[in-house]
């Protein structure tokens, strides 16, 4: 701060460092004016420039030290009170944007709200159809095209059901309700949704739930399953996912384990990542948000995502729920 204000104030010191050579100057070049006294008295205006210049950095740089420390929050308290003509006119006009910009964050929100309320509600109108739908595609003869039309319904159905959750999931806070969840009915639940997918793709479950029950919400677990379990079934091909559940050092896991295709090490890092697609995996109309919405609502109830998965040999994902009393402390900070 020091160096930023001599360099503000540069002006000033190099006409002032010019006005006292030039007194010696002229001392020198008149030898009426003793140059003893011209001298001091050069010395003394300098000393009393120095503590001039102290005074105005000590009084000047804690209005923009202040300044500098703000927080970007839009909090007016935080401007510190100004002193100099000059620092007023700034304190005014922070006042001026910051107004503004809280008129404007305000109107965004509200804007933003209404959008994603409209959003839900169409999201909930378009499964009255979609039901209807479903009906319809059963009284279909014709099993081939009754496969290919609940694929395609299936796709819709999941689509919508994400979108409903990405919405959602800003304020998954004020919507959690810890309950002791048993996953066998759980996970049925999610497989026999998918089942004309499963079908369709010739792909089976083997099941071993050694640990039956977790304590977590309910809601929300189901998405992330049903985002994990489509996400094994997309990518794999006649074959078995193999779903298991133990318990460890006092914690719950599930494994989802699939034999498909699998994913590349250079891409592991970044499958959680928002709208990222795999290099090694093609033609699957891959979105980039199911593990992303996956990996937040996880991380909303403490449960650990651990990836392990190699090109060819499939790909394994391990829940790792939270310890009881990790659990009670998250249902009270709330």
């Amino acid at each position: 701060m020091i160096l930023k204000y001599i360099n503000e104030r540069k002006s000033w010191i190099s006409v002032f460092v010019l006005f006292e050579l030039l007194l010696l100057f002229m001392a020198y070049l008149d030898r009426n004016w003793p140059v003893s006294s011209v001298t001091y008295f050069v010395f003394l205006t300098s000393v009393i420039f120095v503590i001039f210049l102290i005074i105005r950095y000590l009084r000047e740089s804690k209005f923009y030290k202040s300044m500098d420390n703000q927080s970007s929050e839009l909090d007016t308290s935080e401007i510190p009170k100004p002193f100099t003509p000059f620092e007023k006119v700034v304190a005014h006009r922070l006042n001026q944007q910051f107004d503004k910009l809280r008129s404007m964050e305000t109107e965004n929100r509200i804007q933003l709200e209404e959008e994603k309320d409209e959003l839900l509600s169409w999201i909930h109108e378009i499964k009255a159809p979609l039901s209807a739908m479903n009906l319809i595609i059963d009284r279909i003869e014709n099993p081939t095209l009754k496969s290919d039309l609940d694929y395609e319904w299936l796709r819709i159905h999941m689509l919508l059901d994400q979108q409903l959750h990405q919405k959602r999931i800003a304020v998954i806070e004020s919507d959690l309700y810890m309950e002791k969840v048993f996953f066998e009915p759980l996970i049925h639940e999610e497989i026999r949704t998918m089942k004309s997918w499963c079908i369709y793709k010739s792909i089976g479950f083997d099941i071993d739930l050694q640990e039956e029950t977790v304590l977590t919400d309910v809601k929300w677990l189901s998405f992330i399953l049903r985002q994990l379990l489509s996400n094994a079934v997309k990518y794999s091909e006649e074959s078995d996912i193999y779903i298991q559940s133990e318990r460890q050092n006092g914690q719950a896991y599930l494994s989802i384990r699939d034999e498909g295709q699998g994913i590349h090490a250079k891409d592991l890092p970044r499958i959680f990542e928002k709208g990222f697609t795999s290099t090694f995996q093609k033609n699957h109309g891959a979105t980039g948000m199911g593990l992303f919405l996956a990996k937040q609502a996880a991380e909303s109830l403490h449960i650990k995502l651990e990836v392990e998965s190699k090109p060819t040999f499939g790909t394994t994902i391990t829940l790792i729920f939270p310890k009881k009393n990790e659990v009670v402390d998250l249902w009270d900070s709330r």
